[in-house]
């Protein structure tokens, strides 16, 4: 062998220990899988991210992509600004990480003058005023929890390229959003967008869209596109709707240089047209393709592991006779990579308070133990469950963030650290960052040791505590860089990046967080809260897909527990309350002393509906048409039946009932609900039972409510 040749093998072997060296078996192989396509089935858990952004860092260092020609596709702002982390820590520089709406509004940005001219049109931060300004033109009356969820239905059916005259059609089986009919929602979101034309703005929705109108329609962009961009990688690709898939197709072309990662088992946004079916289709559109199943669990101890697999085990599998992909595809089975640890505890409590009592007891034991506040989360379905939480840890002086509340990077003390941090930047010697941060930061109330007192000095201490941490961190992985040491410039930049895509960094307190939003989290301690029937699977979830996406939901729970698990539920919502709870379904056959069917009445296991025959207006007998008129049993031709003062303090207790709960109005019970409760007037639980619109479910959790209310009036 000659020399160059020789240096040339060296060179190539130490890149390899290098980028691949850390990697198991199948995560080198997707490393070292520089061609599309290829397919990754990653499990929880198991180095997804680590292996895409070592495959770029290796398709970079070995010459085969140039950086500026790849584009990292993810779902969040937090995952991209993750993975522009970790390229930057493997060396690479440039590499696009963004999520789809971040990518698209670039390009929009760009060629916007040559595909339309004229300035971009405003973009729309939130939908409720224009909703709310689109529901007076057609003298819709509405509230806030209303205009909430016509908002999530306008976003569905833009996500899934519907226009307002598809809508209606396509839309049949959905729940009516807000107690409005499909065609009422039809004719709102055409006035939705006739108010935008007026304003000259565009949502979110309309990024996408009108990118890919663009690409279709123009040529030269499509190609200038295409020639940029020569490396697509897609993360949580079972999360893609299918206007982001057409995006994807469009900046493809006919190419097949495509690496996308998922896990059907981890699908829990359909409600707003995510879908696996790309997912678990690739290998249809790309017979040729590579496909690698990440199974090893490095995250859980294998009790945790164990648990999971288990959940997903005992899902019934249903039957699929259709054309499509299998939507009750078989689950990836992990494998537990860490040492055994405690088993998960399993908690029956009496109320809701005793629940949350509990919960903040063991959590005071786990940091008497040492496993630090910030790395402990109580995890929920619904966030207004949170409350009884909140007062609970604050009781038991324990200090908490609730993801979902104020962001950090708005907090007014972050604000004055960043900029005092600035100027320091701009002045800064040649002062170790960690000690240099400290310093400035003690202006500002930061110690090195926490204050006793809780509220708001505690968490201002938190947040300047946070970004401390955060200058540790970065310092020891980039402070023996090559080019020098760490610098204030640096960090400052970091955090001002950090900021753009809201990249927070660790507090140190408990974390409340519903299950969707702790998607793509991991904490060593995870306390599963509320897992009564009604809540896990929620009480609305009523076909055979709803309840397997609420088994989902509680994986991806599981999922995000390294070492201690603990899953609990309370008998009665309040102290001295009706003991008729029951735990969920999905405890049954995990829990100690359950069988497969415990727990469960057939018709809530199966969330199966029963066919109703025909019905009749009882005032003229005409046939009823619509859900709200058989909700009601009487057509809309004819007079309504009820006191208007019953039906408004209804409608108050509703709207309180749903601020409460953290959800939308409509979930508790429909107008025409509300309206049929106030002509009937029930006087008992079994008569209330019997009115179309309120199952066993919400009888349970509702029925006193409202008969409460119907007696004081």
């Amino acid at each position: 062998m000659n020399i160059a040749a020789h240096a040339g093998s060296t060179a190539a072997q130490s890149l390899e220990a290098r980028i691949l060296g850390g990697l198991d078996d199948e995560q080198r192989q997707v490393a070292s899988t520089l061609a599309g396509p290829i397919c990754v089935l990653a499990g929880a858990g198991t180095g997804k991210t680590r292996a895409i952004t070592h495959r770029i860092a290796y398709g970079v260092h070995s010459g085969v992509y140039k950086p500026q020609r790849v584009l990292a596709v993810t779902f969040t702002a937090r995952a991209a600004a993750e993975m522009r982390t970790r390229l930057r820590d493997l060396g690479v520089a440039g590499v696009q990480a963004r999520t789809f709406h971040a990518a698209a509004l670039r390009q929009l940005q760009y060629f916007w003058p040559q595909a339309v001219g004229g300035p971009l049109p405003g973009l729309l931060d939130h939908k409720a005023n224009v909703i709310a300004e689109a529901a007076r033109r057609l003298r819709l009356s509405t509230d806030r929890a209303a205009i909430r969820d016509l908002a999530a239905e306008i976003e569905w059916a833009k996500v899934s390229m519907l226009t307002p005259d598809t809508y209606a059609h396509a839309a049949g089986g959905r729940a009516e959003p807000a107690g409005f009919d499909l065609v009422t929602v039809a004719r709102l979101f055409q006035s939705y967008e006739d108010v935008k034309t007026d304003r000259n703005i565009i949502d979110f929705e309309d990024v996408l869209l009108i990118t890919v109108g663009i690409l279709q329609e123009d040529p030269k962009v499509a190609a200038e596109v295409r020639d940029q961009y020569r490396h697509f990688v897609v993360d949580e690709y079972q999360d893609v709707s299918p206007l982001q898939q057409r995006l994807l197709d469009l900046w493809l072309g006919e190419r097949a240089d495509l690496c996308v990662v998922g896990d059907a088992s981890q699908t829990i946004y359909s409600f707003t047209g995510a879908t696996s079916r790309h997912l678990l289709q690739f290998t249809k559109r790309f017979p040729e393709a590579t496909v690698v199943k990440l199974v090893r669990d490095y995250r859980s101890t294998p009790q945790v592991v164990q648990l999971a697999n288990s959940l997903l085990a005992a899902r019934t599998r249903q039957p699929w006779r259709g054309t499509g992909p299998d939507p009750w595809p078989a689950p990836l089975e992990l494998r537990a990579q860490r040492p055994a640890g405690p088993a998960p505890s399993f908690t029956e409590c009496a109320d809701d308070e005793a629940e949350a009592a509990q919960v903040a007891q063991r959590i005071r034991g786990l940091m008497d133990t040492g496993v630090p506040a910030s790395e402990i989360a109580i995890l929920f379905r619904t966030n207004g469950q949170s409350e009884a939480y909140e007062q609970a840890l604050a009781s038991a002086g324990i200090g908490y963030q609730l993801r979902g509340g104020e962001r950090f990077f708005a907090r007014r003390e972050v604000r004055d650290a960043m900029l005092q941090l600035r100027a320091s930047a701009r002045a800064a010697g040649t002062e170790p960052v960690p000690q240099l941060a400290r310093d400035v930061l003690s202006n500002l109330g930061y110690t090195p040791e926490a204050p006793q007192s809780s509220g708001a000095v505690r968490e201002r201490w938190e947040s300047l505590a946070a970004l401390v941490a955060l200058a540790d961190e970065l310092d020891a992985a980039r402070g023996e860089a090559a080019e020098g040491v760490f610098t204030m410039q640096d960090f400052v930049a970091e955090l001002e990046e950090r900021a753009a895509a809201q990249h927070a960094p660790t507090v140190q307190g408990v974390t409340l967080a519903s299950l969707h939003s702790a998607k793509g989290l991991e904490w060593d301690a995870v306390f599963l809260v509320g897992l009564s029937e009604g809540l896990m699977p929620i009480s609305f979830a009523d076909t055979d897909e709803a309840v397997d996406e609420e088994r989902r939901l509680l994986y991806v729970g599981i999922t995000r527990a390294r070492v201690h698990l603990a899953l609990s539920w309370s008998l009665a919502r309040t102290p001295g309350g009706r003991a008729n709870r029951k735990p969920s379904r999905f405890l049954d056959g995990l829990r100690p002393a359950s069988s497969s069917r415990s727990g469960a009445r057939p018709a809530e296991r199966t969330g199966r509906r029963r066919q109703a025959g025909p019905v009749h207006c009882r005032v003229c007998g005409t046939l009823l048409s619509t859900g709200a008129e058989r909700k009601v049993g009487r057509c809309s031709n004819c007079p309504p039946g009820y006191d208007e003062h019953t039906f408004e303090a209804l409608r108050a207790w509703r709207k309180e009932a749903a601020q409460d709960a953290g959800m939308p109005a409509f979930v508790i019970f429909t107008d025409a609900t509300l309206v049929a409760i106030a002509e009937a007037r029930p006087k008992s639980l079994q008569e209330l039972s019997r009115l179309a619109g309120v199952g066993p479910a919400k009888l349970e959790r509702y029925g006193e409510d409202v008969l409460r209310v119907l007696g004081s009036h």
